[in-house]
């Protein structure tokens, strides 16, 4: 009966610390395009230069770095099968946002905590298929966005699970995207099937015969 007591007596803030603790460390999500179908180009050699500065916009903390994201997913997805010519895998546009909101006023705004947050990713990357002139013989773009709101007083913990999530679906998105742009935009250069492409065979003529 003491200890029934001393348990009432208690403020109902102290009684609501004492609920599950959240854990310190986010768990890896499982990642990765290697799964997919690969899209096959007809190309020696696919290159991935470094993203131009201003392509990239990142408001830590970010637990995944977009464009490391995007180049993974191409790195991944793109395989060059043909004998000769080059692509290139751009990555135009790498951004993560973070916007304090202002607080939701009224009594229950003053006691929530940290602010209401913004969340936004915007992803966009392109292909392009080089002339062996020089100049760029034909290319596809996919892009992708999304955004979230975070309520006043949503921990870190759960913050950081909401800026890894956006990250995540957005490249989700612009992976789907990205396959049905090369389809529809660079068909003469997708190679169907399993069967790698050989250089013709060369035809010779037996010389000696017209000799005679």
């Amino acid at each position: 009966m003491l200890k029934r007591r001393l348990l009432l007596g208690l403020p109902l803030g102290l009684l609501a610390c004492g609920g599950p603790e959240e854990p310190s460390f986010l768990p890896p999500l499982v990642t990765g395009y290697r799964h997919l179908t690969p899209l096959r180009l007809n190309v020696l050699e696919v290159e991935f230069p470094d993203p131009a500065a201003r392509a990239v916009s990142v408001s830590e903390p970010a637990p995944v770095r977009p464009e490391a994201e995007i180049r993974r997913m191409g790195q991944e997805r793109l395989v060059p099968v043909g004998t000769t010519g080059t692509a290139r895998f751009l990555i135009t546009r790498a951004r993560f946002s973070r916007e304090r909101l202002p607080p939701a006023g009224g009594l229950g705004g003053m006691f929530a905590g940290e602010p209401g947050e913004r969340l936004s990713c915007d992803l966009a990357c392109r292909i392009e298929v080089m002339n062996p002139e020089g100049g760029r013989a034909a290319f596809a773009e996919a892009e992708a966005r999304r955004t979230q709101s975070l309520a006043d007083g949503t921990s870190p913990i759960a913050r950081q699970r909401a800026a890894e999530a956006i990250i995540r679906q957005t490249m989700e998105s612009l992976n789907v995207e990205f396959e049905f742009q090369i389809r529809r935009a660079l068909r003469a250069w997708l190679v169907e099937g399993n069967q790698p492409l050989t250089p013709a065979a060369v035809e010779r003529e037996d010389l000696s015969v017209q000799a005679r």
